[in-house]
Parts: structure tokens; C-alpha cells; sequence
């Protein structure tokens, strides 16, 4: 197969995946809610999502304060955080009511929390398997973040030391607020 042929057939293949509605996006995944039934991605469609992994028993815990904060300030404009809390690197209590008390009693979290979850490897929930994917990227550990924009793609990562206050994240985070579609 000639190169101006093989480059037109790979085309054609890539307009038939977006055109059959394959790319998948955000709103494509969803969690199991802390408090029973299913966080669907889709129902914050045309929202800015901050997902963030989360463990009770971390140095950066302190960072539920922030995410608060940030939900609460930023949430009028168009942003939801939300919270995954995973045992994935063993700092977090095994069952959601413990995890759900805490983050209510120490932190007055309303912002969305998933049951605990897998956020890498192999066992990793399908939400976190698709940002790997499209990204080659994975929490290196507790509250590292993944910011989606209005359309449901990815618009960046975050490690833990990115604080949901600081410099880079609220310039993300506001980029994404400024966009319309």
C-alpha cells in the first residue's frame, strides 16, 4: 500500500470512530456514590470536573479543606469537585460509612464521593483505566487530580503537590471555567 493511500485509509478509519461516536469522553464513566446508587459522569455534562483521589490518612489530607473551598467558591460557575477515595496506597479506611463520617465530621465535605476505589493498575476503575489511556498517566499517590473540561476531555493532571488554591491548579481550573463549549 502506497503512503498517500495508507495515510487516506488510516484518515478515513479516524473520521469513522469520532463520526460512529466511539471517542469516549468523561461523561461516559461513573462511580458508585459514597452514599448508595451511581455517580454518573453524564449528569454533570457541560460542567468542569476537579476528580480527585483522596485518603484520610495522608500528609496531604489537609487538602479536603481546599477541595471544599474551591467546590463551594468555584461551583456557581460551572465547577464540581469530586472525590475518590482509594486504599490504593494504603491510607484510607476500608469501608465508605468510616470514609463518608470523616470527610462530613472533620471536613463538612458536600462535594460528590465515590465508594472507595481503585485508581491505578490493573484494577483500576474504568474512569481512571480511560485517563491513563489517553494520557500515560496514573496517581503516583493520594490527591493527585484530574481536571475535565465542559466538553468531557481531559484538560490536565495534577500531583498532590498541586494545592487546590495554588497558582497552577486555580489558572487551570479558570481556563476551563472561561470556556463556553
Amino acid at each position: 500500500m502506497g503512503d498517500v493511500t495508507r495515510r487516506v485509509a488510516l484518515a478515513g478509519m479516524a473520521v469513522l470512530t469520532v463520526a460512529a461516536g466511539t471517542e469516549q469522553t468523561a461523561w461516559d464513566f461513573g462511580f458508585p456514590a459514597i452514599e448508595g446508587g451511581t455517580l454518573d459522569f453524564a449528569a454533570f455534562k457541560g460542567r468542569v470536573l476537579l476528580v480527585t483521589n483522596t485518603a484520610s490518612f495522608c500528609g496531604y489530607t489537609y487538602q479536603y479543606e481546599g477541595l471544599q473551598h474551591l467546590h463551594a467558591d468555584k461551583s456557581p460557575a460551572g465547577l464540581t469537585v469530586i472525590g475518590v477515595p482509594s486504599r490504593d496506597f494504603h491510607q484510607e479506611s476500608p469501608d465508605d460509612v468510616t470514609v463518608k463520617t470523616f470527610c462530613e465530621t472533620r471536613f463538612n465535605i458536600d462535594f460528590p464521593l465515590t465508594t472507595v476505589s481503585h485508581v491505578r493498575g490493573t484494577s483500576a476503575a474504568p474512569f481512571y483505566a480511560w485517563v491513563r489511556a489517553q494520557r500515560n498517566w496514573q496517581p503516583e499517590w493520594n490527591f493527585n487530580k484530574v481536571l475535565i473540561g465542559r466538553d468531557g476531555r481531559i484538560a490536565g493532571t495534577f500531583g498532590s503537590a498541586d494545592e487546590p488554591g495554588g497558582a497552577l491548579l486555580m489558572s487551570a481550573v479558570g481556563g476551563e471555567l472561561a470556556r463556553t463549549g
